[in-house]
């Protein structure tokens, strides 16, 4: 049973490996196929057109504009037409094209297409099919932007096959005649859509890069058509029309390559027949050139330099010494970082022993996972820390609070001192005070004295209060005394207030 096991296995493998070597596949196909590209088929940038305006290989006509760059079928314009067509038939049987093409224009939908052609003969200029003829022969393959039949599935990729007698379907976009299609978006496309068309074995493989990417390979299958029978030779063609709509229909590559069975064709080198003369004459004139360098080395030998080789460094040379300050960045870089990270682990070492010194003053053995081992009772304790942190906010809040009385003071002795500066005097008066306030207070304190004198008469006048009230046997204050002696005190305080006035105002004439 193992060596059964073995078996299958290595049979497995071996299988494997064929198939991995068999190299690439065309449509599914896993003939070996022989690829070639053809130049005369093709055009490219940069330099895709010459500088009288023709396309190498190629014939364009109608509204059709060549540039350096790109290819413009047709110019975003009301009813323009243009077709570029291949100068001679194809002589490969299978082939695949390449197209590189961008549909723009600043309406949400355009008009009206794009076509690729590979038909007998080559198609008008101005024709009623996307700017080329009807009734041909061969395939057409439309990148039509335009809902003539108002369902709503465009931009549509259709394939139509016509034998000469069939008249294209503009009313129903072809659907009637179509051999297959795909419903995708081409149209202002932030990159350059791409369609590859594949004709191997009677099968035709249309791939479509939709432009949302800049890689070239990113395609996705829009059909695969089994049994179609093309013409054994044709002209490649691309042709475009608007209509009341306008979209701008540029083309940048067209490439084909020629598919062919491995051994169906032989690979012939050209034979030079100048070659062999070409070598002698470049020798004979390398050794001129050496006996007139050794002549003149003789003639003037002051002049003699180091040889120039020896100014040049050698390739093999050049790539060591790189390769060598490649190393010796990498391990300068590689120093530095082992020296940053020394720094690092010294730096929590420090700090580790800082929170968790023990009473002997060393820092106690890292633990197994790499965390501190930390000894209860020497080291600082949460609740120690909050309080601290509690300790820290309320001073933060004190000083807080003594800013904002000092900035109070300071902002209401400033307005003191400016309305006092304002005041007609320019003195500050003492205690803050003025002479009119301070009558103001003298006259009110007066009425209040004179009313409650008046309370205390009214009482006295009565006769159950005169019956009642004695004097005693000390001589009683009578009302006259007291308001004398208010006076007397009143008249104290105003003179000295304004003694105090007179000599701060006298101090002050020295600033």
């Amino acid at each position: 049973m193992a060596v059964t096991g073995l078996t299958c296995l290595s049979t497995f493998l071996l299988l494997a490996a064929i198939v991995l070597l068999s190299g690439p596949t065309v449509n599914g196909n896993t003939h070996l196929v022989h690829r070639r590209f053809e130049y005369k088929y093709s055009f490219k940038p940069p330099y895709l057109a010459q500088k009288d305006g023709t396309v190498p290989f190629w014939e364009y006509g109608g509204n059709a504009i060549a540039s350096s760059e790109n290819v413009r079928i047709a110019p975003s314009l009301r009813s323009q037409k243009g077709a570029i067509w291949t100068k001679q038939r194809t002589n490969f049987d299978w082939w695949e094209v390449d197209i590189v093409f961008r549909v723009s224009g600043r309406g949400r939908i355009g008009a009206d297409g794009l076509a690729f052609w590979y038909s007998t003969e080559k198609g008008d200029y101005t024709g009623e099919v996307f700017g080329s003829s009807d009734r041909w022969v061969g395939l057409g393959l439309f990148f039509d932007s335009f809902d003539n039949d108002n369902k709503h599935n465009n931009p549509y990729i259709s394939a139509v096959l016509n034998d000469g007698t069939k008249r294209f379907d503009h009313t129903n976009d072809g659907s009637t005649q179509l051999l297959s299609g795909c419903l995708r978006d081409f149209r202002n496309k932030p990159f350059p859509t791409r369609a590859k068309i594949e004709y191997y074995n009677n099968i035709l493989t249309v791939l479509f890069h939709n432009g949302m990417t800049n890689n070239d390979q990113d395609y996705e299958m829009c059909f695969r058509a089994e049994n179609v029978v093309l013409p054994k030779t044709g002209y490649f063609g691309v042709s475009a029309a608007t209509g009341g709509l306008a979209d701008d229909h540029d083309v940048f590559h067209f490439l084909t390559t020629s598919l062919h069975v491995p051994g169906q064709i032989k690979e012939e080198v050209p034979q030079d027949q100048d070659q062999a003369k070409l070598t002698q004459e470049y020798q004979d004139y390398q050794k001129k050139l050496d006996l007139q360098k050794e002549e003149y080395q003789k003639e003037h030998p002051e002049l003699q330099k180091d040889d120039l080789e020896n100014w040049f460094e050698d390739y093999n040379a050049r790539e060591l010494r790189q390769i060598w300050e490649a190393q010796t960045a990498t391990h300068d870089q590689l120093r530095t970082l082992n020296t940053k990270l020394d720094e690092v682990i010294g730096r929590q070492e420090r700090t580790l022993g800082l929170l968790s010194v023990q009473g002997g003053g060393g820092a106690p053995p890292p633990q197994p996972g790499g965390a501190p081992q930390i000894a209860s009772g020497s080291t600082i304790q949460r609740h120690e820390v909050d309080a601290l942190l509690r300790n820290q906010n309320v001073l933060v809040q004190t000083v807080t609070e003594i800013r904002s009385i000092i900035g109070e003071v300071n902002t209401r002795a400033d307005s003191i001192l400016n309305n006092q500066a304002r005041a007609p005097t320019a003195q500050i008066q003492g205690g803050g005070y003025d002479i009119q306030s301070l009558m103001h207070e003298m006259r009110d304190g007066m009425n209040q004295v004179k009313q409650g004198m008046a309370g205390v008469t009214q009482r006295l006048q009565q006769p159950s209060a005169q019956a009642n009230v004695q004097c005693p046997t000390q001589t009683c204050l009578g009302m006259t005394t007291f308001l004398v002696t208010i006076l007397i005190h009143l008249s104290v305080i105003v003179g000295y207030n304004m003694y105090r006035d007179s000599r701060d105002a006298q101090a002050k004439k020295f600033y």
